[in-house]
Protein backbone atom coordinates (compact mmCIF):
# COMPACT_ATOMS: atom_id res chain seq x y z
CA UNK A 1 0.00 0.00 0.00
CA UNK A 2 2.85 2.12 0.74
CA UNK A 3 4.77 1.77 -2.26
CA UNK A 4 1.18 2.38 -4.51
CA UNK A 5 0.87 5.48 -2.74
CA UNK A 6 4.60 6.62 -3.55
CA UNK A 7 3.83 5.57 -6.81
CA UNK A 8 0.78 7.87 -7.19
CA UNK A 9 2.41 10.80 -5.51
CA UNK A 10 5.05 10.91 -8.00
CA UNK A 11 3.09 10.29 -10.95
CA UNK A 12 1.01 13.69 -9.29
CA UNK A 13 3.90 15.57 -9.56
CA UNK A 14 5.21 15.28 -12.32
CA UNK A 15 1.72 15.68 -13.70
CA UNK A 16 1.34 18.47 -11.65
CA UNK A 17 4.84 19.81 -13.06
CA UNK A 18 3.73 19.20 -16.68
CA UNK A 19 0.21 21.35 -16.34
CA UNK A 20 3.00 24.34 -14.76
CA UNK A 21 4.53 24.03 -17.86
CA UNK A 22 1.75 24.48 -20.16
CA UNK A 23 0.54 27.40 -17.90
CA UNK A 24 3.60 29.40 -17.99
CA UNK A 25 4.31 28.41 -21.99
CA UNK A 26 0.55 30.30 -22.45
CA UNK A 27 1.73 32.93 -20.27
CA UNK A 28 4.71 33.82 -22.30
CA UNK A 29 2.20 34.81 -25.41
CA UNK A 30 1.79 38.45 -23.80
CA UNK A 31 3.78 41.11 -25.24
CA UNK A 32 6.92 42.14 -23.61
CA UNK A 33 5.60 45.65 -22.46
CA UNK A 34 1.76 43.80 -21.49
CA UNK A 35 2.90 44.69 -17.25
CA UNK A 36 3.45 48.33 -17.94
CA UNK A 37 0.37 48.52 -20.77
CA UNK A 38 -1.83 46.80 -18.19
CA UNK A 39 -0.71 48.65 -15.25
CA UNK A 40 -0.05 52.07 -16.44
CA UNK A 41 -3.31 53.42 -15.17
CA UNK A 42 -2.71 51.55 -11.23
CA UNK A 43 -0.69 53.84 -9.03
CA UNK A 44 -0.82 50.96 -6.45
CA UNK A 45 1.32 49.11 -9.03
CA UNK A 46 5.06 50.01 -8.51
CA UNK A 47 8.12 49.80 -10.70
CA UNK A 48 9.94 47.28 -8.48
CA UNK A 49 6.58 45.37 -8.54
CA UNK A 50 6.56 45.42 -12.30
CA UNK A 51 10.50 44.61 -12.83
CA UNK A 52 9.74 41.83 -10.34
CA UNK A 53 7.02 40.40 -12.85
CA UNK A 54 8.76 40.76 -16.13
CA UNK A 55 11.69 38.77 -13.86
CA UNK A 56 9.16 36.31 -12.68
CA UNK A 57 7.08 35.44 -15.79
CA UNK A 58 11.08 35.47 -18.07
CA UNK A 59 9.20 37.96 -20.67
CA UNK A 60 13.25 38.87 -21.34
CA UNK A 61 14.73 35.44 -20.88
CA UNK A 62 14.47 31.90 -22.81
CA UNK A 63 11.85 29.54 -21.87
CA UNK A 64 13.55 27.29 -19.76
CA UNK A 65 15.57 29.53 -17.73
CA UNK A 66 11.78 31.89 -17.41
CA UNK A 67 10.16 28.48 -16.31
CA UNK A 68 13.08 27.48 -13.53
CA UNK A 69 13.06 30.69 -12.14
CA UNK A 70 9.57 31.05 -12.16
CA UNK A 71 8.98 27.10 -10.86
CA UNK A 72 11.67 27.86 -7.92
CA UNK A 73 9.15 31.17 -7.00
CA UNK A 74 6.10 28.90 -7.27
CA UNK A 75 6.94 26.40 -4.61
CA UNK A 76 8.04 29.38 -2.41
CA UNK A 77 4.14 30.53 -3.33
CA UNK A 78 5.14 33.36 -5.03
CA UNK A 79 3.26 33.97 -8.24
CA UNK A 80 3.92 37.85 -8.12
CA UNK A 81 1.55 40.69 -7.80
CA UNK A 82 -1.97 40.71 -8.88
CA UNK A 83 -2.14 43.36 -11.14
CA UNK A 84 -6.03 44.07 -10.55
CA UNK A 85 -5.43 43.91 -6.54
CA UNK A 86 -2.27 45.07 -6.21
CA UNK A 87 -1.36 42.29 -4.17
CA UNK A 88 0.64 39.05 -3.40
CA UNK A 89 -1.11 36.60 -5.46
CA UNK A 90 -1.41 33.75 -2.67
CA UNK A 91 -2.91 36.56 -0.54
CA UNK A 92 -5.72 37.65 -2.82
CA UNK A 93 -6.62 33.56 -3.32
CA UNK A 94 -5.96 32.96 0.67
CA UNK A 95 -8.34 36.02 1.75
CA UNK A 96 -10.99 35.10 -0.42
CA UNK A 97 -10.46 31.40 -0.24
CA UNK A 98 -12.42 30.66 3.00
CA UNK A 99 -15.77 32.01 2.02
CA UNK A 100 -16.11 29.60 -1.16
CA UNK A 101 -14.94 26.47 0.36
CA UNK A 102 -17.73 27.15 3.47
CA UNK A 103 -20.10 27.32 0.80
CA UNK A 104 -19.03 24.44 -1.43
CA UNK A 105 -18.00 22.00 1.02
CA UNK A 106 -21.56 22.50 3.01
CA UNK A 107 -23.52 22.59 -0.58
CA UNK A 108 -21.31 19.22 -0.92
CA UNK A 109 -22.74 17.26 1.88
CA UNK A 110 -25.99 18.52 1.30
CA UNK A 111 -25.63 17.19 -2.42
CA UNK A 112 -24.32 13.88 -0.82
CA UNK A 113 -27.36 13.78 1.90
CA UNK A 114 -29.37 13.90 -1.13
CA UNK A 115 -28.02 12.18 -4.15
CA UNK A 116 -26.72 9.23 -2.67
CA UNK A 117 -30.37 7.63 -0.95
CA UNK A 118 -32.02 9.30 -3.80
CA UNK A 119 -29.58 7.00 -6.25
CA UNK A 120 -30.22 3.95 -4.47
CA UNK A 121 -34.33 4.26 -4.17
CA UNK A 122 -34.42 4.84 -8.08
CA UNK A 123 -32.25 1.34 -8.25
CA UNK A 124 -34.41 -0.15 -6.33
CA UNK A 125 -37.64 1.01 -8.10
CA UNK A 126 -36.07 0.74 -11.54
CA UNK A 127 -38.31 0.94 -14.09
CA UNK A 128 -41.42 2.48 -11.62
CA UNK A 129 -43.15 6.13 -11.03
CA UNK A 130 -40.78 6.32 -8.40
CA UNK A 131 -37.69 5.81 -10.49
CA UNK A 132 -39.42 7.93 -13.33
CA UNK A 133 -39.80 10.67 -11.13
CA UNK A 134 -36.13 10.71 -9.63
CA UNK A 135 -34.77 10.43 -13.98
CA UNK A 136 -36.70 13.79 -14.06
CA UNK A 137 -35.47 15.19 -11.31
CA UNK A 138 -31.40 13.83 -12.38
CA UNK A 139 -32.06 15.44 -15.71
CA UNK A 140 -33.58 18.99 -14.79
CA UNK A 141 -30.82 19.67 -12.55
CA UNK A 142 -27.97 18.47 -14.91
CA UNK A 143 -29.67 20.41 -18.13
CA UNK A 144 -30.93 23.45 -16.21
CA UNK A 145 -27.86 26.24 -15.66
CA UNK A 146 -26.95 27.59 -12.44
CA UNK A 147 -27.97 31.10 -13.41
CA UNK A 148 -31.55 30.06 -14.44
CA UNK A 149 -31.89 28.22 -10.69
CA UNK A 150 -30.17 31.72 -9.56
CA UNK A 151 -32.84 33.67 -11.32
CA UNK A 152 -36.02 31.91 -10.59
CA UNK A 153 -34.65 31.52 -6.71
CA UNK A 154 -34.09 35.69 -6.37
CA UNK A 155 -37.56 36.19 -7.77
CA UNK A 156 -39.30 33.28 -5.82
CA UNK A 157 -37.70 34.46 -2.23
CA UNK A 158 -36.27 37.90 -3.06
CA UNK A 159 -39.09 39.77 -4.97
CA UNK A 160 -42.59 39.35 -5.78
CA UNK A 161 -43.31 41.68 -2.58
CA UNK A 162 -42.35 38.23 -0.13
CA UNK A 163 -38.95 39.28 0.80
CA UNK A 164 -37.95 36.17 2.69
CA UNK A 165 -34.65 35.71 2.23
CA UNK A 166 -31.53 38.39 0.92
CA UNK A 167 -30.70 37.93 -2.52
CA UNK A 168 -26.91 39.03 -2.31
CA UNK A 169 -24.10 39.88 -0.54
CA UNK A 170 -23.12 37.45 2.96
CA UNK A 171 -24.57 40.22 5.73
CA UNK A 172 -26.93 42.57 6.15
CA UNK A 173 -24.87 46.05 5.54
CA UNK A 174 -27.10 48.51 7.42
CA UNK A 175 -25.73 46.11 10.55
CA UNK A 176 -22.75 46.59 12.57
CA UNK A 177 -21.66 43.37 14.42
CA UNK A 178 -19.45 43.93 16.95
CA UNK A 179 -17.38 41.11 16.85
CA UNK A 180 -19.23 37.23 15.94
CA UNK A 181 -22.50 36.67 17.33
CA UNK A 182 -25.24 34.92 17.48
CA UNK A 183 -26.94 37.64 15.11
CA UNK A 184 -24.15 37.67 12.54
CA UNK A 185 -24.07 33.70 12.19
CA UNK A 186 -27.69 34.11 11.63
CA UNK A 187 -27.25 36.86 9.00
CA UNK A 188 -24.75 34.68 7.72
CA UNK A 189 -26.68 31.26 7.25
CA UNK A 190 -29.83 33.58 6.01
CA UNK A 191 -27.85 34.92 3.29
CA UNK A 192 -25.97 31.69 2.07
CA UNK A 193 -29.09 29.61 2.01
CA UNK A 194 -29.86 30.41 -1.72
CA UNK A 195 -26.62 30.38 -2.91
CA UNK A 196 -26.27 26.58 -1.06
CA UNK A 197 -29.41 26.02 -2.80
CA UNK A 198 -28.55 26.29 -6.30
CA UNK A 199 -25.44 24.61 -5.75
CA UNK A 200 -27.38 21.72 -4.78
CA UNK A 201 -29.97 21.81 -7.27
CA UNK A 202 -27.04 21.80 -10.49
CA UNK A 203 -24.52 19.12 -8.26
CA UNK A 204 -27.00 16.99 -7.17
CA UNK A 205 -28.33 15.05 -10.16
CA UNK A 206 -24.40 13.76 -10.52
CA UNK A 207 -24.63 12.09 -7.64
CA UNK A 208 -27.64 10.67 -8.16
CA UNK A 209 -27.04 9.20 -11.47
CA UNK A 210 -24.05 7.75 -10.99
CA UNK A 211 -25.27 6.02 -7.73
CA UNK A 212 -28.43 4.79 -10.02
CA UNK A 213 -26.50 3.25 -12.32
CA UNK A 214 -23.80 1.54 -10.20
CA UNK A 215 -26.64 0.52 -7.96
CA UNK A 216 -28.54 -0.99 -10.55
CA UNK A 217 -25.29 -2.91 -12.09
CA UNK A 218 -24.71 -4.38 -8.15
CA UNK A 219 -27.73 -4.97 -7.47
CA UNK A 220 -27.99 -7.55 -10.82
CA UNK A 221 -25.20 -9.18 -9.73
CA UNK A 222 -24.65 -13.15 -9.12
CA UNK A 223 -23.25 -12.30 -5.73
CA UNK A 224 -25.86 -10.43 -4.37
CA UNK A 225 -28.48 -12.88 -6.16
CA UNK A 226 -26.87 -15.32 -3.90
CA UNK A 227 -27.15 -13.15 -0.91
CA UNK A 228 -30.85 -12.99 -1.62
CA UNK A 229 -31.24 -16.68 -2.33
CA UNK A 230 -29.73 -17.23 1.51
CA UNK A 231 -32.28 -15.60 2.89
CA UNK A 232 -29.98 -11.83 3.97
CA UNK A 233 -33.01 -8.98 4.53
CA UNK A 234 -33.29 -7.08 1.46
CA UNK A 235 -31.67 -3.84 3.66
CA UNK A 236 -28.93 -6.04 4.54
CA UNK A 237 -28.37 -7.08 0.77
CA UNK A 238 -28.63 -3.38 -0.88
CA UNK A 239 -26.57 -1.53 1.96
CA UNK A 240 -24.14 -3.81 3.06
CA UNK A 241 -23.09 -6.13 0.18
CA UNK A 242 -24.61 -3.84 -3.01
CA UNK A 243 -23.59 -0.76 -2.19
CA UNK A 244 -20.22 -1.31 -0.86
CA UNK A 245 -19.24 -2.26 -4.65
CA UNK A 246 -20.93 1.04 -5.57
CA UNK A 247 -18.74 3.43 -3.55
CA UNK A 248 -15.72 3.03 -6.15
CA UNK A 249 -17.03 4.99 -8.94
CA UNK A 250 -18.44 7.68 -5.81
CA UNK A 251 -14.82 8.36 -4.59
CA UNK A 252 -13.59 8.57 -7.62
CA UNK A 253 -16.21 11.83 -8.09
CA UNK A 254 -15.26 12.73 -4.48
CA UNK A 255 -12.11 13.22 -5.43
CA UNK A 256 -13.09 15.09 -8.94
CA UNK A 257 -15.35 17.32 -7.33
CA UNK A 258 -12.41 18.89 -4.68
CA UNK A 259 -10.69 21.55 -7.39
CA UNK A 260 -14.78 22.08 -8.23
CA UNK A 261 -15.45 23.23 -4.51
CA UNK A 262 -13.59 26.41 -5.82
CA UNK A 263 -13.36 26.42 -9.70
CA UNK A 264 -17.29 25.85 -10.13
CA UNK A 265 -18.44 29.19 -7.89
CA UNK A 266 -17.53 31.79 -10.16
CA UNK A 267 -20.70 32.26 -11.90
CA UNK A 268 -23.28 31.91 -8.69
CA UNK A 269 -20.68 34.29 -6.89
CA UNK A 270 -21.07 36.62 -9.37
CA UNK A 271 -24.76 36.67 -9.29
CA UNK A 272 -25.09 36.90 -5.66
CA UNK A 273 -22.26 39.14 -5.02
CA UNK A 274 -20.37 37.03 -2.82
CA UNK A 275 -16.74 37.92 -2.29
CA UNK A 276 -15.15 34.40 -2.76
CA UNK A 277 -12.52 33.40 -4.72
CA UNK A 278 -14.91 32.51 -8.19
CA UNK A 279 -15.81 36.24 -8.09
CA UNK A 280 -11.93 37.40 -7.41
CA UNK A 281 -10.98 35.13 -10.68
CA UNK A 282 -14.02 36.27 -13.13
CA UNK A 283 -12.60 39.95 -12.01
CA UNK A 284 -9.09 38.95 -12.49
CA UNK A 285 -10.48 37.43 -16.12
CA UNK A 286 -12.31 40.13 -17.44
CA UNK A 287 -9.14 42.49 -16.44
CA UNK A 288 -6.48 39.54 -18.15
CA UNK A 289 -4.79 39.51 -14.79
CA UNK A 290 -1.67 37.04 -15.92
CA UNK A 291 -0.05 36.72 -12.45
CA UNK A 292 -3.66 35.64 -10.48
CA UNK A 293 -4.66 33.72 -13.32
CA UNK A 294 -1.42 31.45 -13.30
CA UNK A 295 -1.73 31.08 -9.69
CA UNK A 296 -5.03 30.47 -9.75
CA UNK A 297 -4.80 27.57 -11.96
CA UNK A 298 -1.78 26.02 -10.69
CA UNK A 299 -3.41 25.93 -7.13
CA UNK A 300 -6.94 24.18 -9.25
CA UNK A 301 -4.29 21.95 -10.52
CA UNK A 302 -2.77 21.05 -7.18
CA UNK A 303 -6.16 20.83 -5.55
CA UNK A 304 -6.98 17.91 -9.17
CA UNK A 305 -4.38 16.19 -7.96
CA UNK A 306 -4.63 16.16 -4.42
CA UNK A 307 -8.69 15.05 -5.01
CA UNK A 308 -7.24 11.96 -7.36
CA UNK A 309 -4.68 11.00 -4.71
CA UNK A 310 -7.40 11.29 -1.67
CA UNK A 311 -9.26 8.87 -4.00
CA UNK A 312 -6.76 6.31 -4.68
CA UNK A 313 -6.18 5.89 -1.02
CA UNK A 314 -9.52 5.60 -0.49
CA UNK A 315 -10.26 3.03 -2.80
CA UNK A 316 -8.31 0.97 -0.62
CA UNK A 317 -10.42 1.63 2.26
CA UNK A 318 -13.55 0.48 0.27
CA UNK A 319 -12.42 -1.69 -1.57
CA UNK A 320 -10.24 -4.82 0.28
CA UNK A 321 -8.84 -6.06 -3.40
CA UNK A 322 -6.90 -2.98 -3.48
CA UNK A 323 -4.90 -3.24 -0.30
CA UNK A 324 -4.18 -7.30 -1.51
CA UNK A 325 -2.93 -6.19 -5.01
Amino acid sequence: MRQYITRRLLISIIVLIGVSMMLYALSRLIPADYVTLTTSTQAKITEEMKDHLRDLYGLNTSFLTGYWNWFKSAIRLDFGVSLTYARPVTEVIGSCMAVTFSIAFIALLFEVAIGLPLGILAARKRNTKTDYIITAFIFIGISLPSFFFAAMLKRLFGFYGLNLLPTSGLLNPRILYDGFTLEKLKDYAQHLIIPILVFVLTGCGSWLRFTRANMIESLESDYVRTARAKGIPERRVVYTHAFRNTLIPIVTLLGASLPSLFSGAIITEQLFGIPGIGSTAFKAYELSDVPFLMGFNVFLAFLTIVGFLISDILYAVVDPRVRLS
